[in-house]
């Protein structure tokens, strides 16, 4: 009974715990797991800005195409706002009520004619996904330059 109680005394026990190699798994997993999860939600929340940011830049392509066929700023400016309205609630990440366009030939050279779009991005849920987060800005302005007539 006393080599019992010497296996106990509080040097051996002290040993003992320091050489116990149970738990580290649980222990590398509560150190690493924080900065897991913070690179996770980063890729995740940059993906779907991502996604937003490319489907206002097809956007607004697409309404350039569209309005190619047009004859005048006028018309050009109405066939865009028609192909927003009934196309724009089809791409990616976008809702359609936080869209604004805008149509004109080029100042800077006249035979060409811009569409520029401005998606007001607050509505995603990116926003709330993580406070600590850097993000970029909540506005994505894109635009598409396109030939009027050809060459």
């Amino acid at each position: 009974m006393a080599k019992d109680l010497q296996f106990w005394t509080p040097c051996r026990h002290r040993r003992a715990f320091l050489f116990d190699r149970r738990g580290t798994s649980a222990v590398e997993f509560a150190m690493l797991a924080p900065l897991f999860i913070l690179l996770l939600l980063g890729m995740v929340a940059y993906g779907i800005y991502f996604g937003a940011s490319h489907s206002v830049q097809q956007i607004a392509a697409d309404a350039a195409r569209t309005a190619i066929s047009g004859l005048d700023q006028q018309e050009r400016q109405q066939l865009v706002n028609s192909f927003v309205q009934k196309n724009a609630g089809d791409y990616p990440f976008v809702d359609i009520a936080g869209l604004t366009v805008s149509a004109q030939d080029s100042t800077a050279d006249g035979s060409q004619f811009v569409v520029s779009v401005r998606y007001d991005a607050r509505n995603l849920p990116i926003w709330d996904l993580l406070s600590g987060l850097p993000m970029p800005d909540v506005i994505i302005a894109r635009s598409s330059t396109i030939r009027i007539g050809g060459l």
